[in-house]
């Protein structure tokens, strides 16, 4: 059968000049999501936004705003994520030693949970948290930085990953995160991603924010990609 994936632009590639009509022209380009990465400067080694710019793309969009927090000590803020209008939270499994806990709480606030690996932390991290997760990131870059070339091993993480998750939970989505673009679209989703955060390959100089994410779903569509 085959499956199109959903693309998760990326505001951090955003022109944030104009960033409600950005998000504005995702939504109407066909995004599936608004994906909003929060970094601390401490855990990543970038600092990017917070609070008041979750607050901002919530009320440009009906599309859901699924929030990033590349940050340590996730759980001092999660609340505080909710209440600006986040949709799903994501935490890092290295970024606190309570990661199950802090996905129960953003559970408990009646949001959609996730939880994201790096390309170095073994994928078994998974493992103990799948049945309890909205949503499953797997980093294909390092993270803190975007325009990042995709590792290309990120490709055998989500072969893993889709075979724990089938068995486990089968409602949990897979997403993939880092140099996606037209070159590895078609690869992720084979190999298992059911979400793909697109940030340089949507904001660009080189077409319309609908224009590529267009291109983005024909290449997936072009390639009849089945899993």
């Amino acid at each position: 059968m085959k499956i199109m994936a959903s693309i998760a632009p990326s505001i951090l590639a955003a022109d944030f000049r104009i960033l409600g009509d950005q998000i504005a022209q995702a939504e109407a380009g066909g995004g599936n999501r608004i994906h909003v990465d929060v970094m601390d400067g401490h855990f990543v080694p970038n600092l990017s936004i917070g609070l008041p710019v979750v607050v901002a793309c919530r009320a440009a969009t009906a599309l859901p705003v699924e929030v990033h927090l590349m940050i340590s000590a996730p759980e001092r803020y999660l609340t505080a994520f909710a209440e600006a209008g986040g949709s799903l939270l994501i935490v890092h499994a290295e970024a606190t030693p309570h990661a199950h806990r802090a996905v129960q709480v953003v559970r408990d606030l009646g949001l959609r949970a996730g939880l994201a690996l790096n390309p170095g932390t073994p994928l078994d991290h998974f493992r103990p948290l799948l049945p309890d997760l909205d949503l499953a990131l797997v980093m294909s870059v390092n993270p803190g930085f975007g325009g990042q070339r995709f590792i290309p091993r990120t490709l055998e993480r989500l072969a893993l990953l889709r075979e724990w998750r089938d068995a486990l939970n089968p409602d949990c989505e897979i997403e993939v995160d880092g140099g996606v673009n037209l070159e590895t679209v078609r690869a992720c989703v084979s190999a298992g991603a059911d979400v793909l955060v697109a940030g340089s390959a949507v904001y660009n100089t080189t077409g319309t924010v609908g224009d590529n994410i267009a291109d983005l779903q024909r290449a997936l569509t072009d390639s009849g990609t089945t899993r």
